[in-house]
């Protein structure tokens, strides 16, 4: 189906034409509000009018002269010192909207024009650790960036970058080595929980042994060594802690109602093999030099406390490897391997000057450059209810789970005291209590700026009032419920019919999701994609308050009319939601 020309756009078409004959010389590039009366902005008339130097006001009068109202623009005059107030004709919102209704899969928003390949980096969990809450944001951002750029288009490779490699292996390794039945399950299937209490009941074991036994320390070191240099033995019980910690991690996954696949996760072990020749080329080409024996990169804009330069280290004194030759090394691979345009990386904010330091040495050795970028999406702290970084009575770290078990404990509750009103059966009542309590965890989150902090606050995340998860998907459900009781009427579109106020607003806002989609798909910013569907859930409790959908004193017309529009609402919300990883249930 071919894409659906928003009201703005079709506004701004006219307008164009109208500035290019008013000022031929002028580049027209009329920018609106996206609503019913729309402003020009600075940058429109008035900057058109300072470049002609010509008295704004009248220029908008021999524009608005050369506009022609008809099937979009009903009336357009001039305001204060030169701006364009357009009203839209009702026939032109209605028809807008049902072109976008004929389109069930992607109501009317278009691919991308030239899409590209992006490697995303999301989700990175530690072997044989559990997950905190400090792991959450780059989940949900990273899956809501995801679903948005493969809707659009965009051919999306996800990358899990898992810590799997490092010196706490070894004595790991050491201590499995000798207590090989700690990881004996005798052929039974074990849960993520009871993988991963095994793996913390062994870590702190072996790290008590290591901190107490300076024979089994040697021998832990020595075991570093052999990992390593890819000893046979030494990286089949490495294996172990991997597939191990797998289990965990996929039962997290599944709480989070997020898709992970295994190909997809390529850890620190994955780029092994290229560390040697990634600090061969970057010496050679002399982007990195040798300092007191490590190999290091050094930037005029990066210094220490003392003034001097503070370098990236792609390789220690002593040859071993660190984050940046790996890091660099994954840079190498998605670029030249997988053929990426876009490197994006959904890391926590305090690791910003890394990746800057990161990203600037590729530059240097030419491995990214004017056609291929990197981005850190960079994200900030879960913060507690009293504005500190969110932590448990004891001072321990939130751990993951834990925190979405409570979620969905909250939204269990919430959902069962109305379920006897809306007929929710007992697996209905837990089911909707998963998606509800689940979706308020990711709401939160998303609807917040990724670069900002925000307080964790499960009874506001699972309130029916305010900017919440469980406020849309009640919006949603409060849709089907009545389309449910519409009998024989279907929702149909009468572009002949006036429209009240509330409609119109509605019918506005609804035609902006193909322009909210794309512009949050080029900005990476889901935030703005959760700001619009609150607005839109906000016009949808006016519209209830001022037009009733089903009443005996509507007309037939009238009524399919609105429950076309209450239908496309319920559309939009659910693609919209499904696009930042949130269920909607049907009743609620």
């Amino acid at each position: 189906m071919a894409p659906v020309t928003s009201l703005s756009d079709s506004v701004n078409q006219q307008l164009s034409s109208a500035i290019s004959a008013t000022l031929p010389e002028a580049s027209a590039d009329p920018l609106l509000r996206r609503s019913d009366r729309a402003d020009f902005q600075a940058n429109g008339i008035l900057a058109l009018a300072k470049k002609a130097k010509a008295n704004p006001r009248e220029l908008a009068t021999q524009v608005v002269a050369k506009v022609e109202s008809g099937d979009v623009i009903k009336d357009i005059e001039v305001s204060g010192p030169g701006f364009l107030n357009v009203t839209i004709t009702d026939r032109a919102i209605t028809e807008t909207l049902a072109a976008r209704y004929a389109d069930t899969a992607r109501l009317g928003v278009p691919q991308a024009e030239r899409p590209g390949t992006t490697v995303i980096d999301y989700a990175q969990p530690n072997v044989a650790k559990e997950m905190h809450v400090g792991h959450l944001r780059s989940a949900v951002i990273g899956d809501a960036v995801v679903q948005i750029l493969e809707f659009t288009g965009e051919s999306v490779v996800r990358r899990h970058h898992i810590g799997d490699w490092g010196t706490q292996f070894g004595m790991l390794i050491q201590y499995l080595d000798e207590h090989p039945h700690e990881l004996d399950h005798k052929d039974t299937q074990v849960s993520g929980e009871e993988a991963m209490s095994n793996l913390d009941r062994l870590y702190k074991t072996a790290r008590k042994l290591f901190d107490s036994d300076e024979e089994f320390k040697t021998r832990a070191r020595r075991r570093v060594v052999d990992l390593q240099a890819g000893d046979p033995k030494t990286l089949a019980i490495w294996q172990k802690f991997v597939d191990e910690s797998k289990i965990y991690f996929f039962s997290v996954f599944e709480k989070l109602d997020m898709e992970i696949r295994d190909p997809d996760i390529v850890g620190e072990s994955g780029y092994n093999d290229m560390l040697a020749e990634t600090c061969r080329l970057l010496e050679e080409s002399g982007v990195a030099v040798r300092s007191e024996g490590a190999l290091c990169v050094f930037f005029d804009d990066i210094k220490g406390p003392d003034g001097n330069k503070v370098p990236l280290i792609v390789q220690k004194s002593d040859g071993g490897y660190g984050y940046a030759a790996t890091d660099l090394s994954a840079i190498r691979d998605r670029v030249f391997n997988l053929k990426a345009n876009t490197l994006l990386y959904v890391v926590d904010a305090r690791q910003s000057l890394h990746f800057k330091m990161v990203f600037e040495t590729a530059r240097r050795a030419g491995w990214l450059n004017d056609d291929v970028k990197a981005i850190q999406l960079a994200f900030g702290t879960v913060l507690g209810k009293d504005g500190k970084p969110f932590k448990t009575r004891e001072g321990e770290t939130v751990k993951l789970v834990d925190l979405l078990d409570e979620a969905v404990d909250r939204a269990t509750t919430v959902v069962r005291e109305k379920a006897e009103k809306v007929g929710l059966t007992e697996a209905e009542i837990v089911e909707n209590g998963q998606y509800v309590g689940v979706g308020a965890v990711k709401y939160a989150d998303l609807s917040t700026s990724a670069v900002r902090d925000y307080k964790f606050d499960l009874d506001q995340m699972v309130s029916l009032n305010g900017d919440t998860s469980v406020y849309l998907q009640y919006a949603y459900a409060r849709i089907q419920s009545i389309l449910r009781k519409a009998g024989d009427a279907r929702p149909t579109a009468h572009p002949d019919l006036a429209l009240a106020p509330a409609e119109r607003a509605l019918g506005l806002h609804l035609d902006q999701f193909a322009a909210t989609v794309q512009e949050v798909a080029e900005a990476y910013e889901p935030h703005k994609l959760a700001a619009y569907l609150y607005q839109l859930a906000s016009h949808l409790t006016t519209f209830y308050d001022q037009c009733q959908v089903l009443s005996a004193d509507n007309s037939r017309e009238l009524t399919e009319n609105r429950l076309f529009l209450v239908d496309l609402t319920a559309r939009t919300l659910h693609k919209g939601m499904g696009l930042l990883g949130i269920r909607t249930p049907e009743k609620l």
